[in-house]
């Protein structure tokens, strides 16, 4: 699926003197605050980090509440949807008129009757509402069904994707993996929805001012950001 990005991020996090006894927590609670919301510094959505310490010394930022900076080196998994990209997602609900997935469990996408393309009818069988190909028998998408899916339009504000079906290369990814049109690469036809691992909160406080800076690396889709955390 495209959309995801590894990044490498230089951090540095801001931490009050009464978590001085347990920075750890204080770091990963101020992270796990981040996941699953789009945060323009990032251009994404952080859906999973691990962090490495990079020195054991820290600088006091001088001030009413003196704070004391921590250096960390942290792996994020980011999900950056651009428009003309393909994402997968799982159908929850199938009318006439449209169809809603979930991307990842938490980003949901709608795609619109227009932007379906004429090959898929909808039908009712067995008294389950399906759109299935005329073109080809074993080609449905119904509830429960895995999507692949070209990104339209993105609200970044509410995580909302508007998709469409119109390209011969989306459709039931079950079907694509198996009987996908010719046009689809080996690889991009064996992809799979992958969900991130959770991450568990840890309790603190910590403040935080975030800014990037990134390296593309387009082979790897791998990139590095510096940012720095303050209050």
């Amino acid at each position: 699926m495209e959309g995801l990005t590894v990044a490498d991020a230089n951090l540095t996090v801001y931490v009050h003197p009464s978590n001085a006894n347990k920075v750890k927590d204080a770091l990963l609670r101020q992270l796990s605050s981040l996941l699953f919301k789009y945060d323009e510094n990032f251009d994404g959505v952080i859906l999973a980090y691990e962090i490495k310490f990079e020195s054991k010394d820290a600088k006091i930022l001088p001030g009413l509440h003196p704070l004391f900076g921590v250096k960390l080196k942290a792996n994020l998994l980011l999900f950056q949807p651009k428009v003309n990209e393909l994402l997968e997602g799982k159908v929850v609900k199938l009318g006439k008129e449209c169809i809603h997935v979930i991307i990842l469990g938490f980003s949901s996408a709608t795609i619109m009757s227009e932007d379906i393309r004429e090959e898929f009818k909808f039908r009712i069988k067995h008294g389950v509402e399906v759109f299935a190909s005329s073109a080809h028998k074993r080609h449905v998408i119904k509830t429960g069904s895995f999507i692949r899916f070209l990104v339209k339009s993105l609200d970044v504000d509410i995580l909302h994707v508007n998709g469409s079906l119109i390209p011969s290369n989306t459709g039931c990814i079950h079907w694509l993996s198996r009987y996908g049109t010719e046009d689809i690469s080996e690889t991009d036809s064996c992809r799979s929805l992958k969900r991130p691992k959770p991450i568990e909160e840890q309790d603190s406080q910590a403040m935080v001012d975030l800014s990037l800076n990134s390296n593309h690396h387009h082979k790897s889709h791998k990139r590095t950001v510096t940012n720095g955390m303050k209050s």
